[in-house]
């Protein structure tokens, strides 16, 4: 089976979901979302195709990593593929984040999709709204994205978001001025 992707496997990502992940960039995106940060990834016929096996044998050599995120692109456009990647990334003791511009709602009935789904851990859905940017979200880019616990979702048969990430991130103020000077 073959993947197109944006670029070669990104090991050591602390951004693209919890602890230190491996970013799949797939090729290919329909939502053209204004003001995404990847528009090189749009174009289906971009990037480069690969086979899944070599992708997984990659995987298999790097260490240190509590995961793998589908992104790119979508990584639902090529469900397939990316279903053979989290099965195997799965396997290896790894989770799965992936980030789509779809809902879980329009996945859950799309039988391809559905069936990624069920290797997924984590999903962060919706087209990313650059009005709604905010940087006090956790691993998403806009307030209407939101990030599901996929397996609780399936088995609830509704969608339940990751309590951790609900809530903006709190920033401290760490640094008081001094009110007075030591010479």
């Amino acid at each position: 089976m073959k993947i197109r992707l944006a670029a070669g496997l990104q090991s050591d990502s602390i951004v693209d979901g919890e602890g230190i992940r491996t970013v799949v960039w797939t090729q290919g995106c329909p939502h053209h979302c204004k003001g995404c940060h990847n528009p090189g990834t749009h174009d289906f016929l971009g990037g480069a195709i690969v086979d899944v096996e070599d992708v997984i044998a990659e995987l298999k050599t790097i260490k240190g990593q509590d995961g793998i995120t589908l992104s790119g692109g979508d990584p639902v456009c090529q469900s397939d593929a990316c279903l053979e990647i989290a099965r195997a990334a799965h396997s290896m003791g790894l989770n799965v984040w992936c980030y789509t511009g779809f809902t879980y709602e329009e996945m859950i009935r799309n039988p391809k999709q559905k069936k990624l789904l069920e290797e997924i851990d984590v999903l962060v859905d919706g087209k990313f709204i650059l009005e709604e940017k905010s940087y006090d979200l956790y691993f998403r880019g806009s307030k209407n994205q939101r990030i599901i616990d996929v397996a609780r979702s399936l088995e609830e048969e509704k969608v339940v978001l990751k309590p951790e990430y609900v809530e903006n991130k709190e920033y401290e103020n760490n640094y008081k001025k001094p009110e007075y000077l030591f010479i």
